[in-house]
């Protein structure tokens, strides 16, 4: 596993996996994965491609996200995200797919990238391991290596997302992505100097949100993939409840549900704003309105705001950020954030039709 600098002491009593090395090893493993996809042989001629699909789920899943959020200005062709067992039936010859599983072994995923292929789809896994890169071999289709040592898939994400990107690239859809790359690299090691001080901006956020409930907005699909993440992790690491959602949409429904309850909310709930580059002006001026009708019946309103240069660099801050607030949080819970013994009782049950 490739290592973050020494002198970052984690504030978590337990981490059984290690999940705070490795999540300030993110630069690393970012820079790291740009070499993993280059020179795939097996890809088709661009041309050739009339969409982009991504097949995912959880941790995993999420890489597709970022995906969209990164490239998709930039591409001539749509892409889509498919957290579910099936593709969309126009998959076929003219669509390039992503299989992404950590594992190689996510049900939805397998059963996704087998219609894929037998609709007659290029297809591209990318994972560790497991039933997928089997599968991959028996298909004849390029696999990207995920490095299998990484503790969970959730701890992947910059070894997941980097490859697609770099394909995208080698295919003529996204050039430029390896310079994106590097600048997202170059923010996440500023930032990641900065999480590894005391009093730093995740140890704050984490203290202000406590004991409440996250909710966490933000915009444009850079801060729809980095809310997602954010809510995600503070499930997992944190083993606590969260929740998100993004703006201008949420000005159109959710504002109105804060009418009742205020003596309730503002005892559970803290606000917490992600924001960025790339929102538009107007909803830069929501997020003050969505505040101030908010404060008062929120536990508290809590901002983050990217840096870097890029969409990417700033999606990729907002990520670690997020990664660091959900380890406090789980430190504070006194929680090991690495096992998560309920998606494996879910999956077993499944598999054995046990209620």
């Amino acid at each position: 596993m490739v290592r973050p600098p020494a002198g970052a002491p984690s504030p978590l009593a337990v981490d059984s996996q290690r999940l705070w090395e490795t999540m300030l090893a993110l630069p690393e493993q970012v820079d790291a994965a740009l070499g993993a996809a280059k020179g795939l042989e097996g890809l088709p001629p661009h041309d050739q491609i009339e969409h982009v699909v991504v097949l995912g789920m959880g941790g995993s899943g999420i890489a597709g996200d970022v995906l969209v959020a990164a490239a998709l200005p930039f591409l001539p062709v749509p892409v889509t995200v498919v957290k579910e067992h099936a593709p969309p039936d126009y998959v076929g010859p003219g669509s390039l797919v992503f299989a992404m599983s950590f594992s190689g072994d996510t049900e939805e995923t397998l059963e996704a990238a087998a219609q894929a292929f037998e609709a007659g789809a290029a297809l591209v896994a990318v994972a560790s391991g497991g039933e997928l890169v089997r599968l991959a071999d028996e298909w004849r289709v390029p696999v990207v290596p995920v490095p299998a040592e990484l503790p969970q898939p959730r701890a992947a994400l910059g070894a997941m997302v980097v490859p697609p990107l770099v394909v995208l690239e080698e295919l003529g859809l996204f050039p430029g992505a390896t310079r994106w790359v590097e600048l997202a690299v170059r923010q996440l090691r500023r930032r990641r100097d900065e999480l590894a001080r005391p009093g730093n901006v995740a140890e704050e956020v984490a203290h202000r949100i406590g004991r409440t409930i996250p909710l966490v907005h933000s915009s444009h699909a850079i801060g729809t993939a980095a809310a997602l993440r954010w809510k995600m992790q503070v499930n997992e690491n944190a083993k606590a409840p969260a929740f998100w959602n993004v703006l201008p949409e949420a000005c159109h429904n959710e504002v109105a549900g804060w009418g009742q309850n205020g003596d309730v909310t503002r005892q559970l709930v803290t606000l917490v704003n992600l924001r960025h580059d790339a929102e538009h002006p107007q909803v830069a001026r929501r997020f003050d309105l969505m505040a101030e009708i908010l404060r008062e019946v929120v536990a508290d309103v809590v901002e983050v705001r990217a840096a870097g240069q890029g969409d990417l660099a700033q999606l990729f801050d907002l990520v670690l950020v997020g990664d660091a607030v959900s380890l406090h949080l789980a430190a504070a819970a006194g929680v090991d954030p690495g096992p998560i013994p309920v998606l494996g009782e879910i999956k077993e049950r499944l598999r054995t039709g046990a209620r």
